[in-house]
């Protein structure tokens, strides 16, 4: 498909912020009408988000969610266990991490089940979607200065917790649409088994 006329062209670029987060740029622009304009936008490396699937002894299937405060929201959240990919760091190996680190859990399999990009008009960010079953809890690692409560709910709870407006976060939004649709058989998981993950560039089992 021919986007020629669609396509806007770099003309120069200026970074206008570095900070230990955000790396933000204003570009200037030429428009497919040759009108010249001005986009600013922020560089992001990328993050994973996970949908682990938790069975219960009495066999009912439950997600792992987190409780955590957002500054700029200023209010506790629901999500799922998410975040930023670090240097070199491969994408699953990036989604065994944060799993472990937040919340203590191991998963035997893994299956990626897509990618979303979550403000695409002002962001470079992807988020890549993968999901984790036979969950084995253990000591969670958190980082200095993060704070979060661990919870769960079945998927008909995590619903109506997005249709009444408990869950706003859009990449759980997002998650919460594929678990529903994994779950009614309409998409297709490909589950492998977990590999040995590098933790903080060492090997563990």
């Amino acid at each position: 498909m021919d986007d020629s006329h669609l396509t806007e062209v770099r003309l120069s670029s200026e970074e206008i912020l570095k900070g230990h987060f955000l790396h933000a740029f204003r570009d200037t622009v030429q428009l497919p009408d040759g009108q010249v304009t001005v986009r600013e936008y922020v560089v992001h490396p990328g993050a994973v988000m996970v949908i682990p699937l938790l069975e219960d002894s009495d066999g009912i299937l439950r997600v792992v969610l987190e409780r955590q405060f957002r500054y700029p929201m200023a209010r506790v959240m629901v999500e799922f266990p998410a975040g930023k990919l670090d240097p070199g760091e491969s994408i699953l190996n990036c989604a065994m991490r944060e799993l472990r680190e937040e919340t203590g859990y191991r998963a035997q399999q893994w299956a990626r089940a897509g990618v979303m990009h979550p403000v695409i008009s002002y962001s470079t960010e992807f988020i890549d979607i993968w999901f984790a079953r036979h969950l084995s809890l253990g000591q969670r690692h958190l980082d200095s200065g993060e704070f979060l409560d661990i919870c769960t709910a079945t998927p008909k709870e995590l619903m109506q917790w997005c249709c009444d407006g408990t869950v706003t976060d859009a990449k759980t939004l997002a998650g919460a649409l594929w678990l529903q649709n994994v779950m009614s058989g309409a998409w297709h998981l490909d589950w492998i088994a977990a590999p040995e993950m590098a933790f903080h560039g060492q090997s563990t089992p």
